[in-house]
């Protein structure tokens, strides 16, 4: 039998907001190498279609600010498109070993909410499309779903185009 998952603080943020959304857990780990594997691997341990799986991404923009991604698994980040969209004039990926001092998350289990500061957000316009869509819930093994009107206003984020054709 599978033991009671505990909630993430990504779950607690969104109780202490009265923010209704259903949580996921999954086993699996990490699954293949490269984000893009990882993201269909996590959809398919979900039973779901990659487009409501969502991943987030951090860069910093040419400003020194931070700037929070979210893209469907199954697509990459155009980082032109990024930076227009969060107004820099251009933004790169964080490394790896960065995420954590910036975000207070590891890898492969980063989300938008709940990082150590706020970040400005956008969301790739798709999710909008969705009744519900699927963010990391904070940890490897945890996704939350919930509707992505409510989860956009919660994180003040915006909706652009922003994944390369």
């Amino acid at each position: 039998m599978k033991k009671k998952e505990e909630k993430t603080n990504v779950m607690r943020i969104l109780d202490q907001k009265k923010i209704p959304y259903t949580a996921h857990f999954y086993e699996g780990g990490a699954g293949p190498e490269g984000d893009r594997e990882y993201g269909f691997h996590v959809a398919q341990l979900l039973g779901q279609d990659v487009r409501r799986v969502f991943k987030t991404l951090v860069a910093k923009g040419a400003s020194g600010g931070y700037v929070v991604f979210e893209v469907p698994v199954a697509q990459n980040l155009d980082l032109k498109k990024a930076a227009r969209a969060a107004g820099e004039k251009s933004v790169e990926l964080l490394p790896v070993s960065d995420i954590n001092a910036v975000t207070g998350y590891i890898r492969g289990g980063c989300s938008p909410v709940g990082m150590k500061k706020q970040y400005p957000t956008v969301f790739h316009a798709s999710a909008l499309e969705c009744p519900a869509i699927f963010i990391s819930g904070g940890r490897i093994g945890a996704q939350v779903e919930l509707e992505p009107q409510t989860l956009m206003a919660l994180l003040r984020a915006t909706a652009a185009d922003i994944v390369a054709e």
